[in-house]
């Protein structure tokens, strides 16, 4: 199955990638990824989960009512069994979400590694990835002009997975 949809974000017409990127995530809680992989040069600690109605109380461990960030869900994806590496530039705006990040994430289940070249933009799981032109910050997701693609492809997600642990396994 290779299914793709494309979005163009921009903080002018409102369009904006919020939805699919908490879908993605929601699928992720409730079945994690083997091996989840974040590429970014600037990463935030940005708001992924609006659980304030309760919404997605069956998804959380130990839920609340109330907004979830980056850093929490992937964290909270690590200890539901997912392993998780990022892959971001050293540079002191990512240093905000990497030590929420790693302080939260389960021992041994995420790895950081800094590249100070890297410029690609991806989130890839088991059998999907969103790709593009979108740094995972408020502006990436909320202001800027963006690209963002989200494809299901097996195949595809694999080839990018076994390229990222190539590059950037045990690289951190």
């Amino acid at each position: 199955m290779n299914d793709e949809r494309i979005v163009r974000t921009s903080g002018n017409t409102g369009v904006r990638i919020d939805g699919i990127l908490a879908t993605v995530l929601l699928a992720e809680l409730m079945t994690p990824s083997r091996h989840l992989w974040l590429v970014s040069p600037w990463i935030g600690d940005v708001d992924v989960i609006d659980n304030r109605a309760a919404a997605y109380d069956s998804v959380f461990v130990d839920p609340s009512s109330r907004v979830y960030t980056f850093a929490e869900v992937l964290a909270h994806i690590t200890h539901g069994g997912g392993r998780l590496s990022v892959v971001t530039r050293p540079d002191s705006y990512n240093d905000v979400f990497v030590n929420r990040l790693l302080r939260q994430a389960a021992p041994t289940r995420a790895q950081v590694v800094q590249a100070e070249d890297v410029h690609e933009k991806t989130l890839c799981g088991d059998d999907w990835l969103m790709t593009g032109s979108m740094n995972f910050t408020y502006r990436g997701m909320s202001v800027n002009d963006e690209i963002v693609s989200y494809r299901v492809d097996p195949a595809m997600a694999s080839t990018a997975r076994i390229d990222f642990a190539r590059r950037f396994d045990n690289a951190g």
